[in-house]
């Protein structure tokens, strides 16, 4: 996700939501999130809510590899 262009914030949160990394099985659960991201970073923004939004998905995120992790 190319994300040089936009604010601080954006950047920061935006890493958080690489999924090469992960097993495949796991790749599997983050990468629509890590889709969605990329997709409102180009729709919207920068600014609080933006980030917000992110934290949040991405807090959402993280359980849902959890779970696949059970």
């Amino acid at each position: 996700m190319n994300t040089t262009d936009r604010h601080p914030s954006t950047q920061a949160i935006a890493k958080h939501f690489a999924h090469a990394h992960l097993p495949e099985h796991l790749q599997a659960v983050s990468k629509p999130c890590h889709d969605l991201a990329e997709e409102l970073i180009h729709r919207l923004p920068d600014g609080p809510e933006l980030t917000a939004g992110l934290r949040k998905l991405l807090e959402a995120k993280d359980c849902f590899v959890r779970a696949a992790l059970d």
